[in-house]
């Protein structure tokens, strides 16, 4: 049996409830480049958990427009502003990070986002002296999520073995991430970004192997800490 002795994060729609926004962002950047009729529904469905870069790179083969060179600059600019106003950390985050530091348990963040959109969304939130030095970025490594290399990334710096490593993800990319890590994945749909699409998603997460999936945080201590 394998003990857990840290547990990696996604950042945004884990622990903090920042999906909404962003997905606000890029649909109407997209739209100021020419890209119409752009919803943050559609980048929901296309683009939870993929880092900024893989999205414009997607973005430049699917509609043939040139994607200008400041366009993640303008959507991390238009989401830091309404973070200021509107960033909410996920209910009971705070709890369960408590109860992980109480029981010794390493804590690390792996997101798709830039270095500087995970340093201000940590600063916004008030969770940056939680993960000082161990928050890391799709930046970062040669492949963002569904690759595991974030991942392995993450648990080599907090000195941490895969198999010794738990996941909470939001996104079918970074659970697939996560397994191919050899991690155990455990999947989160509370987030607010998935109003009228929990159950669907959750099964979307159930399928690309997290186990189990929670609607909050409230068991997420005993998923992601229980020896297997």
């Amino acid at each position: 049996m394998t003990e857990i002795s840290a547990v990696i994060f996604d950042l945004d729609g884990c622990l903090v409830d920042s999906e909404p926004h962003s997905l606000e962002a890029v649909a109407a950047e997209m739209n100021a480049i020419g890209v119409t009729g752009t919803t943050p529904e559609q980048i929901r469905h296309d683009y939870l958990g993929v880092s900024m870069t893989d999205i414009v790179r997607d973005i430049t083969e699917r509609s043939g427009l040139p994607v200008p060179s400041d366009f993640v600059d303008r959507v991390e600019l238009r989401l830091f502003a309404v973070y200021e106003q509107k960033l909410q950390r996920i209910e009971k985050a705070t709890q369960l990070l408590d109860q992980l530091d109480d029981a010794g348990i390493r804590q690390a963040i792996a997101t798709g986002g830039s270095l500087r959109r995970m340093g201000e969304t940590l600063r916004i939130s008030a969770l940056a002296s939680r993960f000082e030095g161990r928050g890391f970025s799709a930046e970062q490594v040669a492949r963002g999520k569904p690759a595991p290399d974030l991942f392995l990334f993450a648990a080599e710096e907090i000195g941490v073995p895969p198999e010794a490593c738990a996941v909470l993800e939001d996104s079918p990319h970074g659970v697939k991430g996560a397994v191919e890590a050899g991690m155990r994945a455990v999947g989160f749909v509370g987030g607010t970004h998935l109003d009228g699409i929990r159950d669907a998603h959750a099964e979307r997460l159930s399928n690309a192997g997290a186990a189990p999936v929670l609607t909050s945080l409230d068991a997420a201590f005993e998923a992601l800490t229980a020896t297997r």
